[in-house]
């Protein structure tokens, strides 16, 4: 599934391509939202952001689009006139002067008005964006010490979208890596430094997929890698995905669980429970 910085990279490349035109045709690929298509074509496309995993396009009727990506769901800018050779079932598109906008495969959209898209089942929940500049540091380290957060293990927490917004499945395994933290350990359990160990790589491990496209791991490392003729798919993590390799810290066999449902990867050695 797309994750936080993946959603804010479809949104900067969708905001270019429409955001401040007026809309020209505006289909949807679902019955249920057909009748929104008239009411939003020939309207200014006001903005483009992204919250969480969710994108928001608004429009100047006063009406916003709210989509979630979900596991398969892929925004896409193309030419005017133009369709990308796709198998994937078009799920919305918006043309603007030059450009289109494509949401492909995704089913988790609505059309409500702006004054209420706050209210939206997905949106009310969600705790602090890391993507959103105002959100501090302490913000980050306050929210691990919160009732309803404090004891559960991060292996959890980190998959909750009312904990903090737009972190996923393979930024869980980097961060908790990255602070050299055991997914299995509660927040009520780390010391003063391994919370505000925890905080500062949660920020910048996320900040840092986002920089790189998705790479989160060492920089040095990465550019060492590259040198050494290893692929993208083989340096971009430190430990996701990389289950039974040497850790590049210790050397270690990275290890692979099911935590919360989800695959999780992290070090016994450098991440001690």
């Amino acid at each position: 599934m797309p994750e936080g910085p993946e959603i804010r990279l479809e949104a900067e490349r969708v905001r270019a391509a429409i955001e401040g035109r007026r809309a020209g045709k505006v289909f949807f690929g679902l019955k249920v939202l057909k009748e929104y298509e008239s009411l939003l074509a020939g309207n200014k496309v006001l903005s483009v952001r992204a919250r969480g995993k969710a994108m928001l396009i608004g429009f100047g009727n006063g009406l916003t689009l709210y989509s979630h990506n979900q596991l398969y769901g892929r925004w896409v800018v193309c030419d005017k006139g133009n369709l990308p050779d796709s198998a994937r079932q078009l799920r919305v598109a918006i043309e603007g002067p030059a450009k289109r906008a494509l949401l492909y495969s995704a089913s988790d959209i609505a059309v409500l008005p702006s004054a209420e898209i706050e209210r939206h089942p997905y949106l009310r929940t969600l705790g602090p964006d890391i993507l959103n500049e105002h959100v501090s540091l302490k913000q980050i380290t306050t929210r691990f010490a919160q009732p309803e957060f404090r004891r559960r293990s991060l292996a959890s927490l980190f998959l909750d979208k009312r904990f903090l917004a737009g972190v996923g499945n393979y930024l869980r395994s980097e961060i908790l890596f990255a602070a050299s933290v055991h997914p299995s350990r509660c927040p009520h359990s780390l010391s003063k430094s391994e919370l505000s160990a925890l905080a500062r790589e949660t920020r910048r491990i996320i900040l840092r997929s986002y920089k790189t496209r998705g790479v989160t791991n060492d920089p040095g490392r990465v550019r060492k890698l590259k040198t050494e003729g290893w692929s993208r798919d083989e340096y971009r993590f430190a430990v996701f995905g990389r289950s039974g390799e040497p850790c590049f810290e210790c050397g270690d066999a990275i290890v692979r669980q099911s935590l919360s449902g989800r695959r999780c990867y992290f070090c016994c050695t450098c991440q001690p429970l």
